[in-house]
């Protein structure tokens, strides 16, 4: 029988990105946007908090756009400082390598496995679906999910025991599948 897990977010991760008035590196988003008008043409920008200082800075989203061009919909959405854009737009490679940010995922997701009556059998099959581009190991996914520890899953790995089409070492943010045989 095939298990469905699922990796959520929980909150949006911690921006990393240098503070201008501080050292730190690490800004917390809150979903706020600021938009400007320039007769015809809109700035967007996302706006973060320094965890440390709470220094201001502001992520570009849009620059220099005609106004026209921007639906409706996605403008209420930027008026309406909602949090769902901000976390559609955080997760958007051509934002971040805008303004050449990356994301801590570390505590802002979570992986729901739907109970554990799955630990006892033999065999288990597990397609695992991520709600949002979150990178974590598959190794760490695995060992939360059976209730192992980390080492123990890496010995099953190279055992062949545990086995996938995708490479278990590294990162992964895309949906993959495993068989554990235990």
């Amino acid at each position: 029988m095939l298990e469905n897990w699922v990796v959520m977010p929980t909150c949006l991760p911690l921006v990393l990105r240098r503070c201008r008035t501080c050292p730190s590196g690490r800004f917390r988003a809150g979903g706020k946007f600021r938009v400007n008008a320039h007769h015809k043409l809109l700035d967007v920008w996302l706006l973060v908090l320094c965890t440390a200082c709470g220094e201001t800075a502001k992520l570009t989203v849009l620059e220099r756009v005609n106004v026209r061009s921007v639906p409706a919909d996605l403008l209420d959405r930027l008026h309406g400082n909602d949090l769902a854009l901000a976390a559609e737009l955080l997760q958007d490679p051509v934002v971040r390598r805008r303004n050449r940010i990356a994301l801590d995922w570390d505590g802002a997701w979570c992986l729901d496995t739907g109970g554990s009556d799955h630990l006892d059998r033999e065999v288990i099959d597990v397609s695992v679906r991520f709600a949002a581009r979150i990178p974590v190991r598959p190794v760490r996914l695995i060992a939360e999910g059976c209730a192992l520890p980390r080492a123990e899953v890496e010995r099953l790995i190279a055992e062949g025991r545990i086995v996938s089409a995708v490479r278990l070492g590294g990162r992964l943010s895309g949906d993959f599948t495993f068989t554990l045989k235990r």
